[in-house]
């Protein structure tokens, strides 16, 4: 997720130097090359069903394609920090999608986790002053013009769309390898961009892109489509999907970090407050468990009740 918050930050410069579709296309191009011996069938695994299919193809289209226009053309209307606190509601909505789709139960510690993140987006969305004078730093959007407004509609399109990819990717790692899905979906992300790319790269010129921006063309495909997919999809196998989206607040603070440092823009005092929250959430729901001596005691206690409960008279 911190990865992902730095490509979704540096994705900004991008969108401004290449159409936002044809940066989408390259970087789905650039997946398929570097997983090529991905595609291939593990001797252990099924075939795949009509419905594992259907869940791939929807996987692609919400977590690569739509995540990718809504946020490519978002981050370009808005800032990379606002485009930050608005993904902070991830978790939330991960948590919600997972309880009502896999019937996971939300613990304590994860609602816990969940009421940080809201908590710090509440306090944020107050202080209107502070975000209004970000309007003219750096490269950031006016949150007066319709643009940013627009913007911040699509990054939350964009959170939609990441949360339903966790949910549906929770339920792919039962019947797939994390190696397959990331190279499956990242296919079918390249076949479904493949008219519109085509399209846009036979009108493009190519010779005014920079090399620098070429490094990060490289950078993003790599990090998008191979990366983070695998990474996220590795962890799905042994972490629940409402857990595993705590960890989505990383992303806002990495996006965040990287549009202060390499984007020149500003970080306030309630940014800050919120982030150290959102950390706060990962730590409540990843401590261990920690079964005390009263507890076994209490379970001795229970085993031996019941064995003389056993004993016939």
């Amino acid at each position: 997720m911190s990865l992902v918050g730095s490509y979704v930050a540096l994705s900004k410069p991008l969108a401004l130097a290449l159409p936002v579709l044809l940066l989408a296309w390259m970087r789905f191009g650039i997946g398929a090359v570097a997983m090529v011996s991905w595609l291939k069938k593990p001797p252990q695994e099924a075939p795949l069903s009509p419905t594992t299919r259907r869940l791939v193809f929807v996987e692609s289209l919400l977590g690569n394609v739509l995540f990718s226009i809504c946020m490519l053309y978002g981050v370009s209307m808005t800032s990379a920090v606002s485009a930050g606190i608005i993904l902070a509601s991830i978790p939330a909505v991960v948590a919600l999608l997972s309880w009502w789709w896999l019937g996971e139960r939300i613990s304590l510690r994860v609602a816990a986790a969940i009421a940080c993140a809201a908590l710090g987006l509440g306090l944020l969305a107050l202080s209107k002053s502070e975000l209004a004078s970000q309007s003219g730093q750096g490269l950031e959007a006016n949150f007066l013009h319709d643009n940013g407004l627009w913007g911040n509609l699509l990054v939350f399109g964009a959170v939609l769309c990441e949360s339903a990819y966790a949910v549906i990717g929770k339920k792919l790692t039962g019947v797939l390898s994390p190696k397959r899905i990331t190279a499956l979906i990242n296919l079918w992300g390249l076949a479904l961009s493949t008219p519109i790319g085509l399209y846009l790269a036979l009108r493009f010129d190519f010779g005014s892109v920079s090399w620098s921006i070429w490094a990060l063309v490289l950078f993003y495909g790599l990090a998008a489509s191979v990366g983070t997919v695998w990474l996220w999809m590795t962890g799905l196998q042994s972490v629940p999907a409402a857990r595993a989206g705590v960890f989505t607040v990383m992303l806002p603070i990495s996006a965040a970090l990287v549009g202060v440092l390499a984007l020149g823009e500003t970080l306030g005092g309630l940014q800050l407050v919120a982030f150290a929250m959102a950390l706060l959430g990962v730590m409540l729901a990843t401590m261990p468990t920690r079964v005390g001596p009263i507890t076994v005691k209490n379970a001795k206690k229970s085993a031996l009740s019941n064995e003389k409960r056993d004993i016939p008279l």
